[in-house]
């Protein structure tokens, strides 16, 4: 006569042999993997308030990419699928990213809950100020095939920024993840925390000072960092540099061909 299992082990074979539940983060990652080879089209406004410029809002065919790294999104951000809100007249999911540490950008993205692609995106400081938003007024009747690959990030590249920037402190959560040189000079060191952007300039000459700029000299060279943080995080990120070189930065700038 077989024996009953008992409670416990029947709770532990149901947790072991049931099928695993995707999590809100693995529902987004799988919508920002799927806009790498399909994407909406129609109508689009793009509003871009930082950097500032004289027409901050513009008529697009496409949204702008979002530049997401998965394992750094992950690492960083809350996500939270916020509900549904129709774009463009049609069902979209609403995911709300918050980063887990840091003053970094909030984002909101609207995925296409039929197409499992993003037909609107939201970026605000930490206080809630809208820096960037794009969104479809209209979509075509269906999707169209891109190939829009994430550039790997080059093996040894942080040390490699470390050892040219002695005393940099990287913001909370972000990691260097390209490099490119500069026509005037200097390299520019993409910093990303899966989805903000910073930019780290070696250069010689100085940067005008605005919100969202942090600048010092270093020598006979000057270290900008430039994004959407608060003035004084990007500036203790350079207040420790003791020197500054962008010699070696220049053998890491050219794009990879795979996702890290």
């Amino acid at each position: 006569m077989r024996r009953a299992a008992l409670p416990g082990t029947a709770l532990l074979l149901a947790a072991l042999g049931g099928t695993a539940h995707a999590t809100d983060t693995d529902d987004l990652l799988a919508a920002l993997k799927r806009a790498r080879t399909l994407a909406a089209r129609g109508q689009a406004e793009v509003t871009v308030l930082f950097p500032p410029r004289a027409v901050p809002t513009r008529a697009a065919n496409a949204l702008p990419v979002v530049a997401a790294r998965p394992a750094l999104l992950a690492r960083n951000f809350n996500v939270v699928r916020a509900g549904s809100d129709p774009v463009a007249g049609r069902d979209a999911t609403r995911f709300d990213l918050t980063p887990k540490v840091g003053g970094a950008g909030h984002w909101s993205l609207w995925v296409d809950r039929a197409w499992n692609v993003p037909l609107a995106f939201e970026e605000r400081r930490a206080d809630g100020t809208l820096v960037r938003r794009a969104a479809f007024l209209k979509v075509n009747a269906a999707p169209v095939k891109v190939a829009a690959a994430v550039p790997a990030i080059p093996a040894g590249l942080r040390a490699a920024v470390i050892g040219a920037l002695p005393g940099l402190r990287f913001p909370a959560g972000f990691a260097p993840v390209a490099v490119r040189s500069r026509a005037a000079g200097g390299a520019e060191v993409t910093l990303s925390d899966g989805l903000n952007v910073l930019a780290l300039v070696v250069a010689p000459q100085d940067v005008r000072a605005a919100p969202g700029v942090a600048s010092r000299r270093v020598g006979k060279v000057f270290v900008w960092l430039v994004g959407n943080l608060p003035d004084d995080t990007l500036r203790a990120a350079l207040a420790g540099v003791r020197r500054a070189s962008a010699d070696t930065l220049g053998t890491f700038a050219g794009p990879g061909d795979s996702n890290p």
